[in-house]
């Protein structure tokens, strides 16, 4: 059976996007993002598995088009977010219209891959026999974000990650936010918090700091990786998950820990400088690298 590099799991979903001046019918998710970014990267064998709808399978035909392999689940709904700006960007009221089918172990008999990334949109996207199921064909990438998330009457509240301690176990590389680490450990130290998790079980922890860098934990050092300044802030929507498209890139190219956190933190600098996924090059983000200004994390 071929085995891919890297595998993205999750739900494509339909954004409606509100601001002041306008509304916008996008699509998105993690696995929308990651896969838009990561077939710039002509060297890595990836593949994409998603669960949507008859009614949006254009976007799946779009990512095909593009090169992208993807492979669909069929379900009832697709998962339709609306969010809501105010003038201040910062403050955004965000309501699940619709929810897609959860993923199953009964679908995965015939994937395998050397890293399967978990893209969760929602906390029960993945149920946990699926998680020790794939942990068993390659190592598991997570991003905390959509565990946080609980749908009740079409609002969305946030949560504790319910089953953490059972799932973490099978976990090898979890990114997390500052304040996704502090609901999960209850520590606002970054070196405390990375610490619990990793004696959760979990061998890569990626803690995201915005603007003021990341720093990355493996139980023997913690890296400091930089942040490099944009040249303008125009849209940070699908950031994490650019973030986790460059380290997950890197690490499944055989590059250590601070190398690929650096990639991923340059490529996450030059999304934010458009609207839309990832669409520079590996020479892009080098020089990025290279050129950019940096802060370095004060931890």
């Amino acid at each position: 059976m071929h085995k891919h590099d890297l595998c993205c799991i999750g739900h494509i979903t339909l954004d409606k996007v509100v601001t002041p001046k306008s509304t916008v019918h996008m699509p998105g998710g993690t696995a929308f993002y990651f896969s838009h970014a990561i077939r710039h990267f002509e060297d890595i064998d990836y593949t994409l598995v998603t669960s949507l709808a008859q009614s949006e399978m254009a976007v799946v035909d779009d990512l095909r088009s593009q090169g992208v392999d993807v492979n669909v689940i069929p379900s009832r709904h697709s998962v339709y977010f609306e969010n809501i700006y105010g003038e201040n960007q910062n403050n955004r009221t965000q309501r699940v219209l619709a929810k897609a089918d959860p993923f199953t172990v009964s679908g995965f008999e015939d994937f395998e891959a050397n890293i399967f990334l978990l893209g969760a949109l929602l906390a029960d996207d993945f149920p946990l026999e699926l998680v020790e199921y794939l942990s068993q064909k390659g190592l598991i990438a997570i991003d905390s974000q959509g565990y946080l998330r609980e749908v009740r009457d079409q609002n969305v509240y946030p949560i504790d990650w319910k089953n953490k301690l059972e799932t973490l176990k099978y976990v090898h590389i979890l990114k997390v936010n500052d304040l996704e680490m502090e609901v999960l450990t209850g520590m606002t130290d970054i070196k405390q918090a990375s610490q619990q998790l990793y004696d959760w079980g979990v061998k890569e922890v990626l803690v995201t700091l915005g603007s003021l860098g990341s720093v990355i934990y493996d139980g023997k050092q913690y890296y400091k990786i930089p942040a490099y300044k944009p040249k303008e802030v125009v849209d940070a929507t699908g950031c994490g998950d650019t973030y986790v498209t460059g380290y997950l890139y890197k690490r499944a190219k055989g590059a250590g820990i601070e190398e690929a956190g650096k990639f991923a933190a340059a490529m996450a600098t030059i999304k934010i400088e458009g609207s839309g996924p990832f669409s520079g090059t590996k020479e892009d983000v080098e020089a990025r690298i290279n050129n950019a200004e940096k802060i370095i994390p004060q931890v």
